[in-house]
């Protein structure tokens, strides 16, 4: 082939170039973020919640058929021996991992109270976080949320960070806690986060840390998080006030919607505020490596009858009550799945045992048509295939290797089964190179 371009041209506009088809490594995402208040926050929090969801788990589902009438929202009932794997990996996941993600809140979930109280809460949950990353109870991501840093809490939001930060250093002989992040919640502006990340930086200072240490998570609270005042999309401002830390932005759908004047009988993660603002911050996140997390389920799959006396039809009812909350769960996932949104809050643990249950479950049903199709792609030489009525080119080939690691990671599938049914080791996968995957 005859060409026009010198060498040395050709050198210098490729020199940066990444390699075709390879966006970088995967990195690994939780499925959920599980909200408590800090108040209750104890260095074994992670196992207690696996307890209870497995004890909600064994009364929900106590046999197959059980299992089996939960509204798990499948476009095809899945045959008893799939349940029963879904069953196996469910009480893997709740058994060793149940909780991927933790903040522990001195916001919502602490709610008002003395700055006597907040001191001794802030010590006590700093002590406890130090003791489970010593013993190794602390859930893989950890991280805490201050007040906002609006006009009213602001002092008290920056107290707090200070006193947890100091604190969880000194229980540590001073070392610093690989990925801890600070979530802001019900930001208003740039310069709510700017004044976060000086205070954030200025105690890394004073404690030794390595500058960048702690991260930041932004939420999705207000009007002015998702468009300044000018009608300009806000995130990429608050990203450069952020500094380079900005790991995550999460959906807070109640303060969201009320601050637009939707009363609480219509609030919901399926308004279509929630929908713009996901749509407005997946546009102005993509390419930057910064998460966009879903909200809570404000409905709670909760008994309505308490108590060890209780009549054949308060039981039903208790059952019922549940698993309509789950079924509104349910409902919130799909959507959230459908736009893209693969990590939400969790505020219970019936709500951490349903996601997983649903994450496992959707994953695994797809896993085998998903993972043909990869494969199909890759002995193509990575190059554009048809497959009956589905076409797969380069960009649905990627899409392939996410929902492919999003089931890995989650523990719907093995590592086994990942090798098995693409001939291609998961660690191949994770560099999201076809170059790498087929051998090249």
């Amino acid at each position: 082939m005859e060409t026009s371009l010198d060498a040395a041209l050709v050198a210098r506009l490729t020199r940066s170039a990444s390699a075709v088809g390879s966006p970088g490594p995967a990195p690994w995402q939780p499925v959920h973020t599980v909200y408590g208040g800090a108040q209750r926050f104890t260095a074994d929090v992670a196992a207690k919640i696996g307890r209870h969801a497995r004890t909600l788990l064994d009364g929900l589902a106590p046999t197959l058929d059980g299992f089996r009438a939960l509204p798990w929202g499948f476009d095809a009932p899945p045959s008893d021996a799939a349940l029963e794997a879904v069953l196996v990996a469910l009480h893997r996941k709740l058994s060793t991992a149940p909780v991927e993600d933790y903040r522990i809140d001195f916001e919502d979930g602490f709610g008002p109270r003395s700055d006597a109280d907040e001191d001794a809460a802030v010590v006590s949950a700093a002590s406890a976080l130090a003791d489970a990353l010593r013993d190794g109870t602390a859930p893989r991501g950890v991280g805490f949320r201050v007040k906002a840093f609006g006009p009213e809490t602001a002092a008290r939001g920056l107290r707090t960070l200070d006193g947890f930060l100091t604190g969880l250093a000194r229980r540590r002989d001073g070392a610093s806690v690989p990925g801890l992040v600070v979530a802001l919640p019900k930001v208003g502006g740039a310069d709510e986060v700017a004044r976060l990340v000086e205070a954030i930086a200025a105690v890394e200072r004073a404690l030794g840390w390595t500058e960048g240490s702690v991260g930041v998570e932004l939420m999705l609270e207000t009007p002015r998080s998702v468009l300044a005042a000018d009608g300009t999309v806000a995130l990429p401002g608050l990203l450069r006030a952020a500094s380079g830390r900005c790991v995550a932005v999460h959906l807070g759908a109640w303060d969201l919607t009320a601050s637009l004047g939707v009363g609480a009988d219509a609030a919901s993660l399926l308004h279509p505020h929630c929908d713009f603002a996901r749509s407005v911050a997946q546009f102005a996140l993509a390419g930057t490596g910064v998460r966009l997390v879903d909200g809570a389920t404000g409905t709670l799959p909760v008994d309505v009858h308490r108590g060890g006396a209780l009549t054949a039809a308060q039981r039903s009812e208790n059952r019922a009550s549940v698993v309509a909350a789950l079924g509104v769960m349910t409902r919130h996932w799909r959507h959230a799945t459908a736009m893209g949104l693969h990590q939400g809050w969790d505020l219970h643990p019936g709500q951490v045992l349903w996601r997983h249950a649903l994450v496992i479950a959707h994953a695994r049903a797809r896993f085998a048509g998903t993972a043909a199709r990869l494969k199909s792609f890759l002995a193509q030489g990575a190059a554009a295939v048809r497959d009956g009525a589905v076409f797969d080119d380069a960009a649905t080939a990627q899409g392939l290797v996410n929902d492919v690691l999003r089931a890995l990671d989650a523990g719907a599938v093995t590592e086994d089964d990942v090798s098995t049914a693409l001939g291609v080791p998961p660690t191949a996968l994770r560099t999201r190179s076809f170059a790498v995957m087929i051998g090249r």
